[in-house]
């Protein structure tokens, strides 16, 4: 008996040690669930040894390309790997991330929202990304070096620089970029190394005049003026094949030990790798080539390589010149630089890219091969599913009624919790159910913090249901404007508001065309238990004009309660996006002053919230007495109130085109959160910048809450 209980002793404290061990060895939970995402997003490749969703620990099981300190990931290596698939939507919770390459890989979609925040390097050169670079870049404070090199993203570069100091080497080259360099591009003060060879860029370079350059590549692309002075101080600078003033370039006396190149049809060949292809695949790709006495042969190759780059210039000429300036299948062209710097991880086939002057149809071609053929990140469900989640559909599982029908709570034998919009169509033509692909299709790629994600959709027997996740906290419309909630204090409506601005930014933003709401509205903002706001119904307004009769009555009469969000030039064909941003300057009128933005009990002179408060905004003693009683107006300085009500005013203006880009509200609503967490905390030493200390959160206490969830993480 003493043997059994010494034995059954020993078993209980071997026991307790795997529990402890395991207890401290575990990798940090977010660090996980990002990474099971990821795995899920990437298809489950088996190339990636040891990963797996259902549960893990990255870290103690050395998961491939996943190093760890203690239990956070510090670096996520998975380059060259033949990945495919997308980048997911939890990059953002990687926290204690500081190094992550995806680069010579398949990957292809949009770059995420959120990106980790505390990252230092980032490399996802050499796939197939598309669309543009997100807003939130700039939210990342500590970044010193970004590859986003030999990808298909295009279109104009909003200004995604503000206050990134730490950035030393970017390199966008060999992409399809358009339009002007943004402002921003000028704030990079600490840039050494800057790579925007082959784009389609135009205008000024003026902004690059002051920065402190020692590599500049900004060949074959369509800059013109004048070129800065300041020039002739940058040690490797490539500038050919643009379009600068008078064809012909300053008189400059370069010394010897430059590495120039000025000629306008690639006559000189760079001594130096113009592109800042990540040195960690291979470091003697980036050191200077000294310079040798060339002999014959090497005069002879010298000739034919420098014939063959003016063919290849003229080839690309050709190319531009056509109608469609993006090429609809172009080859995988890492250029000379990526083949040497890491030739093993180059895959063979050659895939086609999106044409994104025709986001639409391909999206389409993408996401329905075939008749409603499921869009890659959206489940399909049952008529029988769907009814068995929802009790049939019963009045005990509505969760809210909106223009489009109803939503019903559904709860699946997985345990998986969602809300199904049950849209009651009339009968479609076919062009029509065209247009609902297109919506479904634009839908299942919104991936935001603060949206609400599309997770399936059901088009079964002429049915068109939508399943979205769950949140189930209450609406901004119900925390305003019914009694039995508290009040919300000043820091948290301004995360809110920051919130919505970022989700709108992105839709207006990040997509080619740009995705309008359509609806803004209280009531389309749900909060969850940390009272993060998850914007909802995106991009399906405009499905109103293709539901059955009895409910575009009732979306007659809802429209009419949501009359106060309308603007002025709404039914004359203006952008859509501008009113956005009116609608959401309502929203900003509601979080400050609790009124709703109409309300009909009210005197005929109050009850629309804009004309009432447009006349008082900037007045001072005006706008302290239209602050909601509910907020501590001691918290507030006059200067922030006055701020806010100057992002108000322009917002609701009633000409469109004085609205700012929903970019320029995201800058203003996050200074002024800035300053207001600032004020209101204890001091700091004094050694750090205010901006860069509010952004830099790293203590997982803090990642609850929404102002640092935004200003932390996110694009």
């Amino acid at each position: 008996m003493a043997k059994e209980l010494l034995q059954l002793y020993f078993t209980l404290i071997a026991f307790s040690a795997i529990l402890v061990s395991q207890a401290w060895a575990f990798t940090d939970q977010n660090d996980v669930m990002a990474l099971e995402n990821l795995y899920a997003s990437l298809n489950k490749p088996p190339q990636l040894k040891g990963w797996r969703t259902g549960g893990g620990d990255p870290c103690q099981e050395s998961w491939t390309g996943v190093f760890c300190s203690g239990s956070s990931l510090r670096d996520l290596k998975l380059q060259g790997l033949n990945l495919s698939g997308y980048l997911g939507t939890q990059l953002h919770n990687l926290y204690s991330l500081k190094h992550l390459d995806l680069s010579y890989n398949y990957l292809q979609g949009e770059i995420p929202y959120g990106l980790p925040p505390n990252a230092t390097r980032i490399n996802l050169a050499c796939n197939k990304l598309n669309q543009n670079i997100p807003y939130s870049l700039s939210t990342l404070k500590v970044l010193r070096y970004l590859n986003l090199s030999h990808n298909s993203l295009y279109g104009p570069i909003g200004n995604v620089f503000i206050a990134m100091k730490n950035l030393k080497e970017m390199d966008l080259s060999f992409n399809y970029f358009t339009g002007d360099l943004p402002t921003s591009i000028g704030s990079l003060t600490n840039l050494s190394r800057l790579f925007l060879q082959n784009n389609q860029f135009t205008g000024s370079v003026i902004y690059l005049a002051d920065l402190p350059l020692t590599d500049l590549n900004i060949q074959s692309n369509h800059f013109s003026g004048v070129i800065p002075a300041h020039f002739q101080s940058i040690q490797n600078l490539w500038i050919d094949g643009n379009e600068f003033m008078g064809g012909n370039y300053p008189p400059w006396n370069f010394p010897e030990t430059k590495n120039v190149t000025v000629g306008k049809n690639f006559s000189d060949q760079p001594t130096t790798e113009s592109s800042a292809t990540d040195k960690s695949l291979n470091p003697e790709a980036f050191g200077h080539v000294k310079k040798r006495r060339l002999g014959p042969g090497g005069i002879a190759c010298i000739v034919v390589a420098t014939t063959l780059a003016v063919t290849c210039a003229a080839t690309a000429v050709i190319f531009v010149k056509r109608p469609h300036v993006f090429p609809v299948i172009r080859t995988r062209d890492f250029s000379l630089l990526a083949l040497k710097a890491s030739p093993k991880f180059l895959p063979v086939k050659a895939p086609s890219t999106l044409d994104p002057n025709h986001i639409t149809s391909t999206c389409r071609t993408t996401c329905f091969a075939e008749k409603f053929k499921a869009p890659e990140s959206a489940k399909i469900y049952t008529v029988a599913e769907l009814q068995s989640a929802t009790s049939s559909f019963s009045e005990e599982n509505i969760l809210g009624e909106g223009s489009l029908g109803c939503v019903y709570k559904a709860e699946f034998p997985d345990g998986q919790i969602s809300a199904v919009k049950y849209i009651r169509m009339a009968s479609l033509s076919l062009q029509e159910e065209e247009q609902f692909s297109d919506v479904l299709c634009n839908a299942s790629r919104l991936r935001h913090p603060n949206i609400v994600t599309l997770v399936g959709y059901c088009i079964e027997h002429g049915q068109h249901l939508l399943v979205y996740e769950y949140i189930k906290n209450v609406t901004l419309h119900d925390v305003l404007h019914n009694e039995e909630h508290k009040s919300l204090p000043w820091i948290t409506r301004i995360n809110i508001a920051l919130g919505v601005a970022a989700a709108l930014d992105y839709l207006h933003s990040c997509f080619s065309p740009p995705i309008t709401h359509g609806n803004i509205k209280a009531s389309n903002v749900l909060l969850d238990e940390e009272l993060k706001p998850r914007l909802c119904d995106c991009g399906t307004a405009i499905l109103r004009s293709l539901t059955s009769n009895s409910d575009k009555l009732k979306a007659s009469e809802i429209v009419i309660d949501d009359i106060g969000y309308t603007a002025p030039e709404i039914g004359e064909g203006a952008d859509d996006t501008k009113s956005d941003v009116y609608a959401f300057g309502v929203l900003l009128l509601e979080l400050l002053t609790g009124r709703k933005a109409f309300d009909s009990s009210r005197p005929s002179e109050e009850q629309s919230l804009v004309k009432w408060a447009s006349c008082r905004l900037h007045d001072n003693a005006s706008l302290e007495l239209m602050v909601d009683p509910g907020i501590n107006i001691t918290t507030v300085s006059p200067k922030a109130l006055s701020q806010f009500a100057d992002v108000v005013s322009l917002c609701i203006q009633p000409e469109m085109l004085f609205r700012p880009p929903m970019s320029e509200i995201v800058v203003s609503l996050a200074s002024l959160l800035q300053k207001f967490t600032f004020a209101n905390s204890s001091p700091l030493d004094g050694a750090e910048d205010t901006f860069d200390t509010f952004f830099d959160v790293t203590d997982s206490s803090l990642r609850g809450s929404s102002s640092h969830h935004y200003s932390a993480r996110n694009c």
